[in-house]
């Protein structure tokens, strides 16, 4: 698959095939992190991987999911919940731009994961205090975001915005999601 394959088709996913996502994968999504760019080559962005069950299941109630879709279709049902969640951690003892550099990570790992048909769902709507104490996060380790991976067990697509959409996700009558995008003569013009 291209990258530009890869851009078109790596939506937020939701919910899971319960299969838990192999180590090799989750070495690539650690090396796609590793290897992101960033200021000044700071490097400060560190993850937590949380493969258990028992962990995941821990997690699970301390994040938010899809603010635009009502609970109970937003929200993933037992039998449809991620098996791996990853904790993105900013080390603010180095200096910088941390969201700048955070975000190219999540970018990279997302995409990584994408590539071995992993789906992702970045939150940074989450329970920071609690997530914290659960994470053992201390002094200059700050929580950026919980970015929950699986297998999809839904599809997602690029859809047209309109008037009446939108920037709003929404469920088709499959319960897959569409995602209203704008046009690119409304990204961007030329000088």
């Amino acid at each position: 698959m291209s990258v530009m394959e890869l851009l078109a088709s790596r939506r937020t996913y939701r919910r899971f095939e319960q299969k838990p996502v192999p180590q090799d994968v989750i070495d690539d999504l650690i090396e796609a992190v590793r290897l992101s760019s960033c200021g000044a080559n700071r490097q400060a962005v560190r993850l937590i991987i949380v493969n258990r069950p028992e962990d995941v299941a821990r997690v699970q109630p301390m994040v938010k999911w899809a603010a635009y879709l009502p609970p109970e279709e937003g929200f993933p049902k037992e039998g449809e919940q991620p098996t791996l969640f990853v904790a993105v951690v900013q080390d603010t003892s180095i200096s910088g731009d941390l969201d700048t550099d955070t975000g190219i990570a999540l970018a990279n790992l997302t995409l990584a994961a994408w590539a071995k048909g992993v789906g992702s769902c970045i939150m940074g709507s989450i329970d920071r205090p609690r997530l914290t104490e659960l994470l053992g996060l201390t002094g200059h380790q700050k929580l950026h975001s919980m970015v929950a991976l699986g297998y999809p067990s839904h599809s997602a697509r690029v859809v047209p915005m309109t008037g009446e959409t939108g920037v709003n996700y929404y469920l088709d009558e499959n319960r897959d999601y569409c995602v209203p995008k704008r046009s690119k003569e409304e990204i961007a013009r030329y000088l």
